[in-house]
């Protein structure tokens, strides 16, 4: 029976660190996420024209500024010099889909700028219909798929 895998943010003594990533190889990587803004018919009918502006442009550049700072948000993320970030929005029946897609050409993944871009897009959203709906929900924030580097593909579904 093989050992679990190890936290990779934590050395031997359980303490935080920043992984090592300087013997890993350069390649390209792209990751995608997702999560879900719950609204009502009424205010998903009413984006567009919310009196603070385009609600959905405001919440994409949000996430895509969000990505390019991903370490800033998170303290042992490495800072990343990004290829692409597209934040793309789809309606569904409990509200707005939140997706995005992130490609780097680095030595350690785009994950974290993924689920970073879809947080940030969603609590800018939320931003601009919480006068009109405060009740909104952000809610299943999730990894969809990744590939590149060793570990190599991976996919949600």
């Amino acid at each position: 029976m093989s050992d679990p895998p190890r936290f990779s943010h934590l050395d031997d003594r359980g303490r935080a660190r920043m992984v090592d990533v300087s013997d890993k190889a350069t390649t390209r990587r792209e990751a995608r996420a997702s999560c879900l803004v719950r609204l009502s018919g009424p205010t998903l009918d009413r984006l567009a024209s919310m009196p603070k502006g385009d609600a959905l442009a405001v919440a994409r550049l949000a996430g895509i500024q969000a990505a390019k700072r991903t370490g800033e948000w998170i303290p042992l993320a490495h800072s990343l010099a990004l290829d692409r970030v597209d934040v793309e929005f789809e309606r569904e029946a409990a509200g707005l889909r939140v997706r995005s897609a992130v490609v780097v050409t680095a030595r350690t993944g785009a994950e974290m700028e993924a689920l970073v871009a879809v947080a940030a897009a969603a609590l800018a959203l939320y931003d601009m219909v919480k006068a009109v709906e405060r009740g909104a929900e952000i809610g299943e924030l999730r990894l969809e798929a990744k590939s590149g580097g060793r570990s190599g593909e991976w996919n949600r579904r």
